[in-house]
This record gives C-alpha cells, structure tokens and sequence, in this order.
C-alpha cells in the first residue's frame, strides 16, 4: 500500500475510533469494523478499496446487508455514524429483535432463492407465484411505513419510496 493511502487509511480509522468502534486492518486493504450496540446486539461493518480505487461498505451484523461504494473514507465514517444513530434509535422499540430476526429470514431466503435459480431448472410459473408473494411483501412493508409515526429523521430512507 502505499503512503498516502495509508495515511488516508489511518485518517478514517482514527475518526471510526473516535466513534467508538474496534477497528481491525485485515491485509492492508481491507478494515473491520465494530461497534456494541447493546450487551445482545453488535453492529459490524467490513470494508476494503476495490478495483476501481472506490471504498465497498457492508453491514456484516447483526445481519449482511451492503451499503454501497463510497469515494472516500470520510463518507464511509458518515454512513457508519447515521447507521449506528440509527441501530440506537431502534434500540427503544420493543421489536428490534424481531426485526433482526425478520431481516435475517429475508437474507435466508435470498440464498435459498439463489440456489433454486442456479441449481434447478423453475418453471415459469413459479417465478411468478414467487413475483406475486414478494409484492405481497413489499405492499405490506409499505402500507406499514404509511401507517406510523417516523422517528428518526437526519437521513431519507433510501428503499421505501
């Protein structure tokens, strides 16, 4: 690596620091990143510079999801500060560990989803039973997000609209 990427290395890994995040550099390239949200959830996050000189970001706990490629770490540090805002917002409702579960069930069936594709031969029509159950899904998560109050309010919701 060389000097300057990993004087801009060391830059955001002392503001995720500063944060209170356990920072660990995994072969130069690649950082590690955790906070603990409460004494039963942790958040984590991993991400490296790629190909195209752009940082990925991904939310590792408590379940995978990733974020996006970011130019630099400073926006990385941005995106990691409202998340964990965020994770601590939710903490005062009495169903984040049903969201987590929920949320852990999508990914789940994502994979189950992905071996069905790349392993067997579907039918038309499952695909569109498949099609019909996830707007389903997506109606009801978004008559709900109509139906209650919003409480966090420093970043737009970015799948929602």
């Amino acid at each position: 690596m060389n000097k300057y990427v990993e004087s801009e290395a060391n830059q955001h890994v002392m503001k995720l620091i500063q944060m209170g995040a356990d920072v660990k550099i995994v072969s130069g390239q690649m950082v590690y990143v955790t906070f603990d949200i409460s004494k039963d959830i942790q958040l984590a996050y991993v991400y490296n510079l790629n190909r195209k000189n752009k940082f990925f970001l991904e939310r590792i706990k408590p379940y995978p999801m990733p974020v996006k490629e970011f130019n630099t770490p400073d926006a990385i540090c941005e995106i990691i500060k409202i998340d964990v805002e965020q994770f601590k917002n939710a903490m005062k409702s009495h169903h984040i560990s049903k969201f987590i579960d929920l949320n852990l069930e999508f990914h789940k069936m994502l994979l189950t989803f992905e071996d069905l594709f790349l392993y067997y031969n579907v039918e038309a029509e499952t695909f569109e039973e498949i099609k019909e159950h996830l707007n389903a899904i997506h109606k009801t998560i978004y008559d709900a997000k109509e139906s209650v109050d919003r409480v966090y309010f420093k970043k737009n919701p970015e799948n929602l609209e």
